[in-house]
């Protein structure tokens, strides 16, 4: 009896433990997933402040925000943009410059590197044109095409004034593709400009900005200002130098020369030689190895001399022998035999329109004309305002 009780009781525990349990386990499939309150659903007293009437799925498979397929779209600017540069990289060269410098000891000749810029391809005739800056401290040049081929190359001549110079390479003409040559007298500020150069050695470099603005006036090496310079924004940094300053038709319309810079980089101002003035520069390097000026055959009183005595205009301190302001009759300026100023010499204040405020005005008033122009002369002698026709004469 007592082994049967001892059964009866294990019976009746196992199956009240069994009940109690199944009671208490709830299939979650079976809750009313719309009483419970969650997150902005739930007022302050724990009551769902509004039903929810579907449950979100939820999905951890990525889902991409764009078509990975889709072709890629590249607008009509693009593509302009995209041919000038194709068509006109083959044109913009590398230029490396060099001296040659001898050990003492050894007197082993070594080549140390000067410096590098740009350039582009003036004609078929193998020309490049870049700025004198680039050349100046070499006497040895490489130019290096777009398509890596090197050349060396020849000084042709430079033009320190306007910051300019022409070298020679002789390659095969179907390597040398000329850049078209456009005009600066029309441009506008707001156009759209492209430079392509070498900045700091990464070759084939396209920037793109605009006309900042145009008239501006840069000092060059010479020391004599360079005028009508066009300031951009497109980046110019170092090793750009020499290298064109191209319109939206891929015109060559500048040279580009400098930048404005306190840490040396581009900072959004770039100038640039006016193609104008580059195209009468090159072709008297290419012809002469040097700019043939139009002269009028006379030497000028200093600029600070005239500031000190606060005249205006570009005084005549002597006459080239048989120069073409001493044939017309033109005075010089004469000292008496104890040094002092005996006769002023006749003070030019214009020449045709243009008018003449300082020697540097008179050296530009001229760079618009040719040896063998006739120019209307307008200066001052004797406080009496008088006019000559010259002929002007060449620097050659």
């Amino acid at each position: 009896m007592k082994f049967g009780q001892i059964l009866i009781w294990v019976i009746l525990v196992g199956f009240g433990f069994y009940l109690g349990t199944g009671l208490k386990t709830t299939n979650t499939s079976e809750l009313d997933l719309e009483s419970i309150p969650t997150g902005a659903d739930a007022d302050f007293n724990g009551e769902p402040a509004v039903k929810n009437t579907q449950v979100a799925s939820v999905s951890t498979e990525r889902t991409p925000n764009w078509d990975e397929n889709a072709t890629v779209i590249v607008t009509d600017v693009e593509k302009a943009t995209i041919e000038l540069f194709e068509k006109s990289a083959p044109s913009v060269v590398f230029v490396t410059s060099t001296s040659l410098e001898s050990d003492r000891w050894s007197r082993n000749v070594y080549e140390i590197p000067k410096g590098t810029g740009t350039g582009f391809i003036w004609d078929d005739e193998g020309h490049i044109v870049t700025n004198f800056h680039v050349i100046k401290d070499g006497q040895k040049w490489e130019i290096t095409l777009a398509d890596q081929s090197i050349y060396p190359a020849e000084l042709v001549g430079y033009e320190p004034r306007k910051d300019l110079a022409v070298l020679k390479i002789n390659a095969p003409k179907n390597k040398l593709r000329a850049l078209p040559v456009g005009t600066s007298y029309d441009l506008k500020v707001g156009q759209s400009v492209y430079a392509i150069g070498n900045p700091f050695g990464l070759d084939q470099t396209l920037t793109t900005g605009v006309i900042s603005a145009l008239g501006r006036e840069i000092e060059s090496l010479a020391r004599i200002p360079i005028r009508d310079v066009i300031q951009t924004d497109a980046a110019i940094n170092p090793g750009n130098s020499g290298g064109p300053l191209l319109n939206s038709s891929g015109r060559l319309i500048g040279v580009n020369t400098a930048i404005y810079s306190p840490s040396g980089a581009s900072v959004g101002i770039g100038f640039s030689i006016p193609v104008d003035i580059v195209s009468w520069v090159i072709p008297d390097l290419i012809e002469f190895g040097e700019v043939r000026r139009p002269m009028l055959g006379v030497e000028l009183v200093s600029m600070q001399l005239m500031e000190r005595w606060e005249i205006e205009g570009a005084m005549i301190a002597a006459l080239t022998p048989n120069g073409s302001a001493s044939k017309v009759g033109m005075q010089d300026t004469q000292t008496g035999t104890q040094g002092g100023i005996r006769r002023f010499g006749d003070i030019i204040v214009g020449i045709n329109n243009a008018d003449i405020k300082n020697n540097n005005d008179l050296i530009l008033a001229l760079e618009k004309y040719k040896p063998g122009d006739v120019v209307q002369v307008k200066f001052i002698r004797d406080e009496q305002v008088q006019n000559l026709e010259i002929k002007l004469g060449s620097s050659l």
